[in-house]
């Protein structure tokens, strides 16, 4: 009798355990529920990519905030991505957290769900598709060439040929440098320079101060966001632009096609607020702020469809 009292009461307490699991926190069915879910959406974007964005010197950490001790919250940077990612979030009614990896780490894909997406203007190519989904870009960006201000030997983008060039590693600029760059729906962007010796960055900044040091070395030029080398020039670097923009790209969100739960509907979520961005002007005024023209327009007019990202 005894031991059936004892396994009795066994049974109760597995079942009393069975019940607390069972009525316990479901888990998300998708990655936009978890980031609804959770309240706050993890972005990665550059630290150092003025005007686009940077960390704020002395900036102090948001009170109140839900962000994790190991993100930034978005009174710790500044520029035209962190104030576009604070926009999305804001539109699905969660804060914007922020992480900042290299940026190889960001476009090889397979984040291990370590951040949400990537508002880092990053432009839309084919291999990049591979490995990551994109959303409506938001906007775009012409991209020239800069040399030293006291060089009077180049006149155009062309007279680079078989000289020393620098540009960020594993972007579009450096495709672009080696004759590979896809633009969907453009197909292949020739470059206008050739045979040129190419000097990689982890970020655009290092490749401007050494040219700015003009001792015909280290850089004969640098290839970058056409904005990014004029904020260099206003911000008093001895550069000067060459010639006008070689192509233009169109900049986006990014997310992992690996990111795990599945990942789909949030890609789809903030495409429809991104286009609702550029429907209600937020893009323009923010484009208009960090950059003094429009930059935003000709991205509401891209065909997100046609890429045709899912299965």
């Amino acid at each position: 009798m005894k031991k059936i009292y004892i396994a009795i009461t066994l049974l109760s307490i597995f079942g009393l355990v069975l019940s607390s699991c069972a009525t316990g926190p479901a888990a998300a069915k998708d990655k936009l529920a978890e980031i609804l879910a959770r309240g706050t959406m993890i972005v990665s974007t550059d630290p150092a990519y003025p005007p686009q964005s940077q960390l704020v010197e002395g900036g102090q950490r948001a009170a109140n905030t839900k962000c994790t001790s190991d993100l930034h919250t978005s009174s710790e940077l500044t520029g035209f991505d962190i104030d576009t990612a604070v926009a999305i979030a804001g539109k699905l009614g969660v804060e914007a957290c922020f992480v900042t990896p290299e940026w190889t780490l960001i476009i090889g894909g397979n984040w291990a769900n370590r951040w949400d997406i990537s508002i880092g203007s990053m432009s839309i190519t084919p291999e990049r598709m591979t490995k990551l989904y994109f959303t409506q870009p938001y906007y775009i960006t012409p991209a020239a060439f800069f040399v030293n201000d006291a060089n009077t030997t180049y006149t155009q983008p062309s007279d680079l040929s078989g000289k020393k060039v620098g540009a960020c590693t594993g972007c579009t600029y450096d495709s672009y440098l080696a004759g590979t760059l896809v633009i969907p729906p453009f197909g292949k962007i020739e470059p206008v320079v050739k045979n040129i010796t190419f000097v990689g960055y982890e970020t655009d900044i290092n490749a401007g101060q050494d040219l700015a040091l003009g001792d015909g070395v280290r850089l004969d030029g640098v290839l970058t966001a056409q904005p990014t080398g004029a904020g260099w020039i206003k911000d008093g670097m001895p550069l000067k632009q060459l010639g006008d923009p070689v192509f233009s790209e169109y900049l986006a969100g990014a997310i992992d096609i690996a990111s795990t739960p599945n990942p789909i509907p949030f890609v789809q979520k903030v495409t429809e607020v991104i286009q609702g961005l550029h429907s209600d002007g937020t893009l323009l005024q923010l484009s208009q702020k960090y950059y003094g023209v429009d930059l935003t327009s000709q991205a509401a007019s891209y065909d997100w469809a046609s890429l045709k990202q899912f299965p």
